[in-house]
């Protein structure tokens, strides 16, 4: 028996350990994605006060605090049957349009495209992220730039660029002036264009390593995202399930994510494995992010990022069960963020200075907040007493939603490479930067 371990696993956000067997014959015996860290937020909420909680939440992730800030408050506000005015939302939802910018292009630059631009192959040294800025130093301005532009965004409407502050029981903290708004509409241009370029560089590797893209990591699974009427949304919707064969087999409330949600502990990992509960687990296993949210919808909010679904679907299909098509996906959701963005900074709310509400008064409840988080599904369920207390937490994030489906297409993976040795057998292209 030999087995393989990699610890840690590099480029993602907390703690990841990876175990292959191989049995003397070479054959895979088992692998398995481990978490072997734990940080008991749920726990410690308990006695907080409910108006603390979604300042705290913004610690669970340093990448994406937005979404869990936001999360937060929509189940503080379901909790206590609070309505912010419309004008807060608006800027609630302009904040999670931003962070996904920025995420995305942090994701997609930092995190997928130096596997592409020097070569899977290559040397880990030279394989990263500053290897992109040595070698490409026109794209890596682009792409820093994009970052920015969302990152600063995020600290205009949350108070912060990193920990957001301004979303409170009833509405934001903050508003936005006149003047803020008319100088970010004049960014959104820029924006679109860098958007654009990005959008480019990822359709020329995915249409590179197109042998790649359809032949590793075909994952058939259950999928899980928002939708508004079937339109894609972050924001506020329904959830809805598709099937591996492509069928909607459900679309539900947050409020009764309890029915369809289940967890499955592991004997080897902290962290639970979320599955479609109806069909109960493994089989029911789904997954969560960028590609499950567009395989979910009929449509994309937006009109340019419409366009580019369409081109994806033309090409993989609906549903796509290739894994490496997460990044295209991915950069069509930033294509429609920043349409989005321009949307709402040009509407008459988003400068009102009617945010919250004058009187927000604490009652004993159970609040669910939905929302997607850049890396898939997000749930926050609170249950507060009458003087405004958290008695009890649940909080389900994007890993829980994707690590069965990690953990499956990495034993399907160890088999494709130690048994059949695809890496042999894939076309791939000359590397855009040689080294």
């Amino acid at each position: 028996m030999t087995t393989i371990k990699i610890e840690p696993v590099t480029r993602l956000e907390g703690h990841l350990s990876v175990t292959i067997e191989l049995t003397d014959d070479g054959k895979v015996k088992d692998a398995r994605a481990r978490v072997t860290l734990t940080r008991f937020f749920e726990k410690f909420l308990e006695g907080r006060l409910m108006e603390h909680v979604p300042r705290i939440v913004t610690r669970i992730c340093g990448i994406c605090p937005e979404a869990h800030h936001l999360a937060s408050i929509k189940a503080v506000e379901d909790a206590w049957d609070i309505t912010p005015p419309p004008a807060a939302l608006k800027l609630r939802e302009l904040l999670l349009h931003a962070k996904m910018i920025s995420s995305h292009a942090i994701h997609f630059y930092a995190l997928a495209a130096p596997d592409f631009i020097f070569g899977p192959f290559a040397d880990p040294a030279v394989r990263n992220l500053i290897g992109i800025v040595k070698n490409l130093p026109d794209a890596a301005k682009k792409a820093i730039e994009l970052m920015r532009y969302g990152q600063d965004l995020c600290g205009l409407i949350g108070g912060r660029s990193v920990h957001p502050v301004t979303a409170i029981p009833g509405g934001q903290s903050k508003s936005i002036t006149e003047e803020e708004r008319d100088e970010w509409l004049k960014k959104t241009d820029r924006a679109m264009e860098l958007a654009e370029f990005t959008l480019e560089l990822g359709k020329k590797v995915t249409n590179d390593y197109m042998d790649v893209v359809t032949k590793v990591g075909i994952l058939p699974t259950y999928y899980i995202g928002l939708a508004n009427n079937g339109v894609h949304t972050y924001f506020d919707g329904t959830v809805r399930v598709m099937d591996p064969h492509g069928k909607i087999v459900e679309d539900f409330q947050p409020k009764n994510y309890k029915d369809y949600m289940g967890e499955y502990v592991t004997d080897h990992s902290y962290t639970t494995h979320v599955f479609y509960k109806p069909v109960g687990y493994p089989s029911g296993i789904w997954r969560a992010n960028t590609l499950a949210r567009i395989n979910v919808v009929d449509k994309m909010e937006t009109p340019r990022a419409q366009e580019e679904l369409e081109k994806l679907r033309e090409v993989l299909g609906r549903p796509s069960h290739a894994t490496f098509a997460y990044h295209w996906a991915r950069l069509i959701e930033i294509i429609e963020s920043v349409e989005k963005t321009k949307i709402l900074l040009s509407g008459p709310d988003i400068v009102s200075t009617d945010v919250k509400l004058a009187d927000v008064s604490p009652k004993e409840g159970e609040g669910v907040g939905i929302i997607e988080a850049p890396r898939g599904t997000l749930v926050h369920n609170y249950w507060s007493d009458a003087d405004g207390i958290v008695t009890r937490a649940n909080l389900i994030v994007a890993t829980n939603n994707n690590l069965g489906a990690i953990e499956l297409g990495l034993k399907q993976l160890a088999k494709k490479v130690f048994e059949e040795k695809i890496h042999e057998q894939l076309k791939l292209p000359e590397p855009i930067i040689k080294t």
